[in-house]
C-alpha cells in the first residue's frame, strides 16, 4: 500500500513538474521590456519588421481571403527574417465608404463579422507556427479602417466626412471631437474587452495569454488633431492602456502615435503620453512626403534631406525615451519608388538609400544595447498587384489602403529593397 501511495505521489510531481516546465517555456515566449531593451527570454530583441494590416482578411474564408496566398507571404516574409508583422485587428462600419478597407470586422458597435475574426485566429496560429510576432492595433484617427470616424457616427456624433482626409478642414473639425466624446470611449473599450478576452479557434488559447502576439496597440496613429482637447485625449489613451492591462498582464502595451508630428507638434505631449506607467514602449512615424520633406517630383534628388531630417526626428524622439528608460519602435516609414512610380517594376533606388539609413540604426544600436529597438517599414505589398490606381473591390489587397494609390508605398516580393532587409535581419541575429 506504501509502495504504491509513493508512486502515485511520484506520479503527481512528474506531471506537476512537467507542466510547470511547459509554463516557464511559454512564459519566456512572451516580449519583455528591460531597461529600454525588449526581450524574448533573456535574449535582446532587435528587429525590422513591416506593416501586415490585411492579414486577417487575407485569413479568412470569405470576401478577400485567400489562404493560399497568406502562407506564401508568410514563408516568404520568415525566410527574409521579417518576423515582426503590425497588424489591424479589423475595420469598424459598413464597408460602403469608397475609402474604407473592406470587408469589416465590427459591422455594428458590439456586433462582429465572424469570418474576419476568424482570419484573424488563422493568421496568429500560422505566425505561431512559424515564430513571428503580431502587433495588433484597435483603433484608427483615419478614416480608411473606420476608427474615430465610426465611433462618433455610432455615438450620434455626426456622420464620418464622405470624402475622408480629401476635405481636410471638415475631416479635423470632426476628429477633433473623439476624445472628448465619452460614448465613443465605452464604446470602443467593450471593443477592447471583446477582443482580448476572445480565444483562438485554431489554437485553442486566449489571445490574452498566445505569445504570438508582442504588443496590443491602443491604435494607428491617434491624435488629438488640431483645436481638440489634449488634456482628454491623454486622459482616454491612459484609460485605454489601464483597461488593456487589467485585462492581459501577459503582453505589452503601446499607443500607435507618430511622436511630434502626430501631437500637434507639442513635444510636452509627446513625452506624457509615453510616461503613461501603462505604455511600455515609444512609437514614431516619419512620413518624408507627407510632411513635405521631399518633393513628389524629386524623390530620388531629395533623399539625402529627408535622411537628415529623418535623423534629426529620430535623435530627438530617441532622447524620451531614454529618459523613460523605455525602448522606441519606427513603426511607420515609407518613401516613394523612383520618379513617384506605383509601378512594381519601377526602381525604387531612392527608397532603398532612405531604408537602408533606418535599418543601419536598429543594428547600431542592437551593438550598443540601446533604446531603438526596432522598425516596421511601411509597407508589405508582397505577391499582390495592383490592378487599378485606387483599390476596388476583387483587387489583391496590398499594402497601401483603399484611399492611397495602390503601389505608393508597398514593397512587393520581386524588389531589390527584400534582399537589403534580408541582409540587415542577418546582422540582428
Amino acid at each position: 500500500m506504501r509502495s504504491s501511495v509513493k508512486k502515485y505521489l511520484i506520479l503527481i510531481l512528474i506531471i506537476l513538474c512537467e507542466f510547470s516546465c511547459s509554463k516557464n517555456q511559454e512564459n519566456s515566449q512572451f516580449v519583455t521590456v528591460t531597461n529600454g531593451q525588449f526581450f524574448v527570454g533573456e535574449t535582446p530583441c532587435y528587429f525590422i519588421g513591416t506593416n501586415f494590416w490585411y492579414g486577417a482578411i487575407l485569413g479568412s474564408t470569405g470576401q478577400g481571403g485567400t489562404r493560399e496566398r497568406l502562407l506564401k507571404e508568410l514563408d516568404f516574409l520568415h525566410e527574409n527574417g521579417i518576423d515582426n508583422l503590425r497588424v489591424l485587428v479589423g475595420a469598424d462600419g459598413a464597408a460602403g465608404q469608397k475609402v474604407k478597407v473592406q470587408p469589416t470586422l465590427q459591422t455594428a458597435p458590439g456586433v462582429y463579422n465572424d469570418t474576419i475574426f476568424d482570419g484573424l485566429d488563422f493568421l496568429l496560429a500560422q505566425m505561431g507556427k512559424r515564430n513571428m510576432k503580431a502587433v495588433l492595433f484597435l483603433n484608427n484617427s483615419w478614416e480608411w479602417s473606420g476608427g474615430y470616424g465610426q465611433y462618433l457616427e455610432w455615438a450620434g456624433e455626426g456622420k464620418v466626412p464622405e470624402f475622408g482626409v480629401q476635405d481636410w478642414m471638415l475631416f479635423q473639425s470632426q476628429m477633433k471631437k473623439y476624445a472628448d466624446c465619452d460614448s465613443c470611449k465605452t464604446l470602443f473599450f467593450n471593443h477592447i474587452k471583446n477582443v482580448i478576452t476572445r480565444t483562438n479557434r485554431y489554437t485553442g488559447k486566449k489571445y490574452a495569454k498566445d505569445p504570438t502576439i508582442m504588443s496590443w496597440q491602443v491604435g494607428n496613429e491617434p491624435r488629438v488633431f488640431e483645436g481638440g482637447n489634449k488634456q482628454k485625449f491623454v486622459q482616454w489613451l491612459s484609460e485605454a492602456t489601464a483597461l488593456i492591462r487589467s485585462l492581459d498582464h501577459n503582453h505589452l502595451i503601446s499607443t500607435g502615435n507618430e511622436g511630434y508630428m502626430g501631437s500637434e507638434m507639442d513635444w510636452e505631449l509627446v513625452e506624457k503620453i509615453n510616461a503613461d506607467p501603462n505604455t511600455d514602449y515609444m512609437t514614431i512615424h516619419i512620413w518624408a512626403k507627407n510632411w513635405s520633406w521631399i518633393r513628389p517630383d524629386k524623390v530620388q534628388q531629395d533623399a539625402d534631406t529627408a535622411i537628415i531630417k529623418t535623423n534629426e526626428y529620430i535623435a530627438q524622439h530617441l532622447a524620451i525615451a531614454q529618459k523613460l528608460k523605455k525602448p522606441m519602435v519606427i513603426e511607420e516609414f515609407g518613401y516613394p519608388r523612383d520618379n513617384h512610380s506605383f509601378d512594381a517594376n519601377a526602381a525604387a533606388t531612392a527608397r532603398d538609400k532612405f531604408y537602408e539609413n533606418i535599418f543601419k540604426k536598429i543594428v547600431q544600436n542592437k551593438t550598443e544595447q540601446g533604446n531603438l529597438a526596432g522598425c516596421n517599414f511601411w509597407t508589405w505589398g508582397g505577391f499582390g498587384r495592383a490592378k487599378h490606381i485606387f483599390w476596388e473591390r476583387g483587387d489583391d489587397y496590398l499594402g497601401d489602403p483603399a484611399q492611397e494609390e495602390q503601389g505608393l508605398n508597398s514593397v512587393f516580393d520581386t524588389d531589390e529593397t527584400v534582399e537589403l532587409i534580408r541582409k540587415y535581419n542577418e546582422k540582428l541575429k
